[in-house]
């Protein structure tokens, strides 16, 4: 009786784990659900996902190297319990972090995009999720950028949420954007979202409305927001902005977890 009785739990456990569901994602007012990745399935991010491969100082001054997955048996990005995590650590003497692109070459044009993350503590911590032209037209900032979230250590649990074009950046000081306290966001999760329409771009932070920026129907150079843009995840360390205040090496290792990511277009 023993062996059937343990049997007959091995079968509904086996079955529960099969019928495993998806959670119910509710689509904002007029939109439907074109892509999202909950980061349930597997160990490792599935074929929508790019990693970036580039050596510390490639951009911004950062200093951590980004690899494809895995360092000396050590891994940038796993899956587990349900999130992605985008780990930051120190290896002999160089740091190592992951940044991934979701739909890299396809992207998606105009729509409301939505991750849930948790933010990391430390000095020199420099956690992003924005987003960058498929085929942007002349070299940063004439073609574009859409911060959703950025979030620095030295500065801690002040989001912002910014855009990048030829008339406003922050290299002539126009740079256009919003930051606001929110006591948790490093260490809980919080819900960062851009709704992208052709007149104008809206960021929220827990349904909150945060930043708008409108589309002033000057062309390019104040509207790139006219082609595909495609999703960035990244954990970068130190960097002109990361760095400013100096890092803590000590902090070392960290991570930044993300429980969603999803994109929605009007029906």
């Amino acid at each position: 009786m023993r062996n059937i009785a343990l049997s007959v739990m091995t079968l509904f456990i086996l079955t529960a784990c099969s019928q495993k569901q998806e959670p119910q994602i509710i689509a904002p007012e007029g939109y439907q659900l074109v892509w999202h990745d909950e980061f349930n399935e597997g160990t490792t991010l599935g074929a929508d996902w790019i990693h970036e491969v580039k050596p510390s100082g490639w951009v911004n001054h950062e200093l951590q190297n980004y690899v494809d997955g895995e360092y000396n048996g050590q891994r940038v990005t796993e899956l587990s319990d349900g999130k992605l995590k985008i780990h930051c650590f120190k290896d002999g003497d160089k740091i190592y972090s992951g940044r991934v692109y979701a739909h890299r070459n396809e992207g998606w044009l105009y729509g409301y995009f939505e991750a849930s993350i948790k933010l990391p503590t430390g000095l020199g911590t420099w956690p992003a999720f924005w987003m960058m032209p498929v085929k942007g037209e002349g070299r940063w900032p004439v073609c574009g950028e859409i911060d959703i979230m950025e979030e620095v250590g030295f500065h801690p649990d002040y989001v912002h949420s910014t855009i990048h074009c030829e008339d406003y950046n922050h290299v002539k000081g126009t740079q256009r954007g919003e930051s606001k306290l929110y006591p948790t966001a490093e260490g809980a999760f919080h819900t960062y979202a851009c709704e992208w329409t052709p007149e104008q771009l809206q960021f929220f932070v827990d349904g909150e409305l945060l930043f708008t920026f409108q589309n002033e129907g000057n062309g390019h150079s104040s509207w790139p927001y006219h082609y595909a843009f495609y999703p960035i995840l990244n954990l970068a360390f130190g960097g002109d902005w990361g760095g400013q205040q100096g890092v803590d090496e000590s902090a070392l290792p960290l991570t930044m977890e993300v429980d969603y990511i999803r994109v929605f277009q009007k029906k």
